[in-house]
């Protein structure tokens, strides 16, 4: 067993003297090696500043080492045996790649700093277990500790333990995702699209991509929403072109009006043009109304029935069309002309039989809007008769789209919204 202690800190072995069998000094401690592990990161070779060639770095594999503590490093063999080291291309090293920098915590949903590494003993090797975030882990590196320690027993602040399990660390810089472990890349899918949009606004700019990659195109299409318009503008310049298009693709047609909205008029149309075109055309049309009307705030995707159908038939149509349409509340009613007759919700055709037609069920003098109606107008709408959706029709009486009250919501609260999240960074 290399390995004595149950628990080593990366701060309390760097720059350790490292000795060989005799007990000759061979170096000093300069940085480890990392590589993919079976359950955790592990250590392949360490890197020594040697003490016969100044200038030299030694690459002492770790099957060489002897003895591995925060007292004693110790490796086999001669001296003239081990080899300098070569820096590779794609190369993670603990201390020069890892340490002080930014991580995503996806168990808190949060981004961090990493202040020290605990390492320990898996199956004979050195492996990262946990991430410390925290002021201890400053004071430990600066051999401030144990006055930090007394200070809190004399405070009756105890000083506490800030430390993330490996498990839970979502690097930012891509070369360590060979590091990231499937419980971290699986949990961050996770993470609602509000809380990835303030991780993303905590990290520098170019660390987004990172985050991006990891997520499916969908994810990263409504992280990217949440975002303020300014930063989304440039993260979305920031991307390949087709990429950015793939992402808008995945997001719901309203969505990708407000992003293409917020970027120049170049830009848009390039992005435009590299989408599929029934996407392209339903979001260009959305894009033509002014954002501050009905027309701007609408979705276009919703779903239309005739009345001859029955209760079986518009259920099987939600069925179709549920992939594509975010929101499926009320199913709208219309005629050849696509007019509005009514609206009739999910309740409805559940409990009105298989059989039952939906022109018998259907609600008629149906709430809607204009496209030119202005949000205060919207409000009132949604308010006055409790509404979930409400449809807009254009100037033809046409059904154009609906406003969902989430969307009235995000309208007058956003301020708000902004205020609170900034005071919880």
């Amino acid at each position: 067993m290399n390995i004595t202690m149950s628990e080593i800190f990366l701060s309390s072995i760097l720059g350790k003297t490292v000795i060989n069998g005799y007990g000759h000094e061979i170096g000093t401690l300069r940085d480890l090696v990392m590589i993919p592990g079976s359950s955790f990161p592990e250590v392949s070779h360490l890197l020594v500043q040697s003490n016969q060639k100044k200038g030299d770095t030694l690459s002492v594999p770790w099957q060489r080492v002897a003895l591995f503590n925060r007292f004693v490093i110790s490796v086999s063999g001669s001296f003239q045996s081990i080899p300098n080291y070569r820096q590779r291309g794609g190369e993670i090293l603990l201390k020069r790649d890892v340490l002080d920098r930014q991580i995503v915590d996806v168990n808190g949903a949060k981004v961090v700093r990493v202040n020290d590494v605990k390492l320990g003993s898996y199956r004979e090797r050195l492996c990262v277990f946990f991430v410390d975030v925290g002021v201890r882990g400053l004071l430990r590196r600066m051999g401030f500790e144990h006055l930090g320690e007394r200070i809190g027993f004399l405070l009756k602040h105890p000083l506490p333990h800030y430390h993330i399990s490996w498990e839970y660390v979502q690097p930012l810089e891509p070369n360590l995702f060979p590091l990231t472990l499937t419980v971290a890349r699986d949990q961050l899918k996770e993470i609602h699209p509000a809380d990835l949009a303030q991780i993303i606004s905590n990290i520098p700019t170019g660390n987004v991509q990172a985050v991006l990659d990891a997520l499916d195109t969908e994810t990263a299409g409504e992280a990217i929403h949440e975002l303020e318009p300014e930063l989304r503008s440039r993260v979305i310049s920031q991307l390949e072109s087709w990429e950015a298009s793939c992402i808008l693709e995945e997001m719901s047609p309203d969505q990708a009006a407000d992003v293409l909205g917020d970027l120049p008029q170049a830009k848009a149309q390039e992005l435009l043009g590299l989408m599929a075109e029934a996407e392209a055309d339903q979001i260009q049309e959305l894009m033509e109304h002014e954002e501050d009307t009905a027309g701007g705030l609408m979705n276009s995707q919703f779903v239309a029935v005739s009345g001859d159908f029955t209760c079986a038939e518009a259920l099987q149509e939600v069925r179709l069309r549920a992939e594509e349409v975010d929101n499926v509340y009320y199913l709208y009613v219309l005629d050849d002309k696509q007019q509005l007759l009514g609206v009739v919700s999910l309740k409805n055709l559940l409990v009105g039989g298989e059989k039952a037609r939906v022109r018998d069920l259907m609600t008629t003098g149906v709430k809607s809007v204009q496209v030119d109606a202005t949000p205060n107008e919207v409000l009132e709408i949604v308010a006055k008769y409790n509404l979930i959706a409400v449809p807009v029709l254009d100037k033809t009486e046409k059904m154009a789209g609906i406003i969902t009250v989430d969307d009235v919501l995000e309208l007058f609260l956003p301020n708000a919204l902004r205020r609170r999240r900034h005071r919880s960074i």
